[in-house]
């Protein structure tokens, strides 16, 4: 019997130039006194975080300041940030609600925290299996407020949290609806002082976000579900639909201009606007096949630093690594779904001419040559030799795979690789 009912939940959103002027006031109106605040180093420098807590105290609510979240977290990195929260916590004066201000790496070590500090056990006690143990929350989590200053995950609108897990050398994740943030604050003027590359790769993990949720498994073909059994990623929907298109089609008007002239304040705010609708589909719908593949790319990334990163360590940015297989992928994705593959290529680009796979991959591809993003695996520093291992790597994120509009077998994953060594 096949499944009926689709499921959709979203935060309550804020949007606008100054809306993070207002957090003091949102804080206020959730009872909350003492709060701590997430980020990075990098987004520290930038002067935004100080000055909205600067708003917060000014509603007479303390904030403690963790500056320390890492780009691409790490199972250690979310340890020392949990650790740095129970501490705050040990002093017996509570923290009530939890902010989040930078990109996907600084809200996701704020859903590490916020699960860990109100629930017991470790991290990976809650990490997805068969990496972890993807136990769920027993205890209500804080309210937590996320402010992002990049314009790509969409996390201050999901239910996950990405990370590295060392000794593995794999990405995986931390997946449940209680991880959602209270309330998303989006404000545009904030994602100005993001630097060209890391526009370009934020922009394309909402791209891959937008493209797999439209692409991806349509929610009634899985079989059906009880209540309890129902989980955030429910399939492709008429609901998540609606806000895949909508990102598309702002990134269509949008993406190119933004990473060209970093100042366009239209576009960095469509690119806002775009990476929280697609983040407002994915959240409900599910990724699939690039995504799955990215963790391995990421988590195995030995000699490649891209300009516009912290060069002090290898790193493949999440959209990044999203985007290398994404033009295969949706190649093979193509029979399952023609008439989506095609609309969303051409919602991309009107001028997109064909009716084979070749379109949709042929769209991604040339934005990802004109934007600058590396040409292939091989320019980050894979080759066939490493095919086994990405594969293995990619074959763990059943989570993922199981959205996918046709369920791929290691040969078919090992194809996407190989294809995806060059893109032109």
């Amino acid at each position: 019997m096949n499944e009926t009912v689709f499921t959709y939940a979203a935060p309550a959103l804020k949007f606008g130039a100054g809306a993070s002027d207002e957090v003091g006031h949102d804080l206020a109106s959730y009872g909350a006194r003492r709060v701590l605040l997430v980020t990075d180093p990098g987004v520290m420098e930038t002067g935004h975080p100080s000055r909205i807590a600067e708003h917060i105290w000014q509603r007479g609510i303390e904030t403690v300041i963790f500056s320390r979240a890492r780009v691409e977290p790490t199972d250690e990195s979310l340890d020392e940030a949990i650790g740095f929260a129970r501490d705050a916590q040990s002093t017996g004066r509570t923290l009530d609600a939890i902010v989040a201000v930078g990109g996907g790496s600084s809200i996701d070590t704020a859903k590490a925290v916020n699960l860990l500090l109100t629930n017991p056990g470790e991290l990976m006690d809650y990490v997805n299996a068969p990496v972890g143990k993807a136990k769920a929350p027993v205890r209500d989590l804080l309210p937590l407020v996320a402010i992002p200053t990049t314009t790509g995950t969409g996390s201050e609108s999901t239910t996950i949290c990405v990370l590295d897990v060392l000794a593995l050398q794999v990405k995986t994740g931390i997946s449940h609806a209680a991880l959602r943030p209270r309330l998303a604050i989006v404000d545009p003027r904030l994602t100005v002082s993001q630097p060209t590359m890391v526009t370009a790769s934020s922009g394309m993990d909402i791209l891959c976000h937008a493209l797999e949720s439209y692409t991806a498994r349509w929610y009634a073909d899985f079989d059906a579900k009880q209540p309890d059994e129902r989980v955030p990623y429910c399939g492709a929907n008429p609901i998540a639909d609606m806000w895949s298109e909508r990102a598309m089609g702002l990134l269509a008007g949008s993406f190119r201009a933004a990473v060209t002239d970093g100042h366009d304040l239209r576009a960095r705010e469509q690119m806002a606007m775009a990476a929280t609708f697609a983040g407002l589909g994915f959240g409900n719908a599910g990724v699939h096949i690039p995504h799955a593949n990215a963790y391995p790319i990421a988590g195995r990334v030995t000699d490649y630093t891209p300009k516009d990163y912290p060069q002090d360590e290898p790193i493949i940015p999440h959209g990044m690594a999203v985007s290398l297989t994404a033009p295969a992928a949706f190649r093979f994705t193509f029979d399952a779904a023609p008439e989506r593959h095609l609309r969303a290529a051409r919602i991309l680009d009107p001028d997109a001419k064909g009716d084979g796979p070749e379109v949709l991959a042929g769209v991604v591809t040339a934005l990802m040559r004109d934007l600058g993003l590396p040409n292939g695996l091989a320019e980050v520093g894979y080759a066939a030799a490493d095919v086994v291992d990405l594969v293995a790597g990619a074959t763990q994120q059943q989570r993922l795979l199981a959205t996918a509009p046709k369920t791929p077998s290691e040969e078919d994953l090992a194809q996407v690789f190989v294809a995806s060594m060059e893109h032109w």
